[in-house]
């Protein structure tokens, strides 16, 4: 497997301010945001070569992020990896001893399938795997560059 990545999350209070260093920066969001409810986030993505700055703000103060901006304030969260096959992916790595934050992928931004690896397993950071829905750009396949 080839290994790309993806995005890397930031956590901010609220996404207007979270934006201001990127929008400085000379970057537009690349679309909309997006609301994930499963993980109480409000998404504001900007593009920046293949990769996504994902910024993500809480919905809800039992949320996920909101516990993270309460412990450690603003700042990087987690780096996403895409995978072409979320379910043989988590298959292998748990076959390997890797630990998971759920046992079944959850939908995320943009129409995607995640997983997130607990911390304690990816060496203090959060690691979360995407499968993007077929018919996407680098979806359901690995990169060009990969082997056969």
């Amino acid at each position: 497997m080839t290994v790309t990545l993806d995005h890397v999350a930031i956590a901010t209070p609220d996404l207007e301010t979270g934006s201001a260093p990127y929008l400085a920066l000379g970057l537009t969001p690349e679309g909309p945001d997006e609301e994930v409810a499963s993980q109480g986030v409000r998404v504001r993505a900007f593009e920046v070569g293949e990769t996504l700055i994902e910024l993500l703000a809480p919905t809800r103060p039992d949320s996920p992020i909101a516990a993270f901006l309460e412990r450690r304030g603003p700042g990087l969260h987690h780096t996403a990896y895409q995978v072409a096959d979320l379910d043989a992916e988590m298959a292998r790595l748990g076959a390997a001893g890797a630990r998971f934050l759920s046992q079944a992928p959850t939908p995320g931004r943009a129409g995607t399938r995640v997983a997130f690896l607990h911390p304690k397993w990816g060496a203090g950071t959060l690691i979360e795997l995407v499968e993007h829905p077929a018919g996407e750009p680098g979806a359901g396949t690995e990169p060009e560059s990969a082997a056969p």
